[in-house]
């Protein structure tokens, strides 16, 4: 059990990221491939009007603040055009891919943060309406239905708030999320983000 990450912050090879899958799955490997959307969301969200805002936590760690109209951009670039393209690649090349995001039969299920804590222009200010998670707990049954299947699973970072709203939850989180509960014997994040380089 395989589960690759690749990123979404530009740069990360999709051509090659599909053929690696393609090829593992020819040697028997089987195989969940989770992807990001950052870059794309952010280049859309600027032609839609609605730039997107970044905030840096009390702590330091700079993220997307999301709102609804955010998340529904973010929602449509990562499962529905980055998602549905690797797949049709993934197919292309061999692969029974499916397509899917973790609001599908609850595969992600988390915790919304609904408030973040963040300094700007040297002010501790408290930011309200954001639509991102921390996840809590991985449907491993259909996961484990899907990959029995023979399916390859294509994973977009989303996921169930305990209310039934969807939030924006970290693609490298969900990787190692669904390495964890599936008890995967590898977790390869593919990255282009200078921390993670360093």
């Amino acid at each position: 059990m395989i589960v690759v990450k690749a990123g979404g912050n530009g740069g990360t090879d999709v051509e090659a990221v599909c053929a690696d899958v393609a090829e593992l799955v020819r040697q028997g490997e089987q195989v969940v491939l989770v992807h990001g959307g950052s870059h794309e969301t952010n280049l859309i969200s600027e032609k839609l009007g609605h730039p997107p805002r970044f905030v840096t936590s009390v702590s330091g760690f700079v993220s997307r603040y999301t709102d609804r109209e955010t998340l529904e951009i973010f929602a449509m670039v990562t499962a529905g055009r980055i998602n549905k393209l690797l797949v049709e690649r993934l197919q292309q090349l061999g692969v029974n891919a499916l397509g899917l995001s973790g609001l599908d039969g609850r595969l992600l299920e988390g915790r919304r943060k609904g408030t973040l804590r963040i300094v700007e222009n040297g002010k501790r200010k408290v930011l309200r309406g954001d639509y991102s998670g921390r996840i809590e707990r991985v449907n491993v049954a259909l996961l484990n239905a899907l990959l029995m299947a023979g399916y390859v699973p294509v994973v977009a970072p989303l996921a169930l708030s305990r209310q039934g709203e969807a939030l924006n939850v970290d693609a490298d989180r969900v990787a190692a999320a669904i390495g964890a509960a599936l008890k995967a014997q590898t977790l390869v994040i593919l990255s282009n983000v200078p921390g993670l380089l360093r």
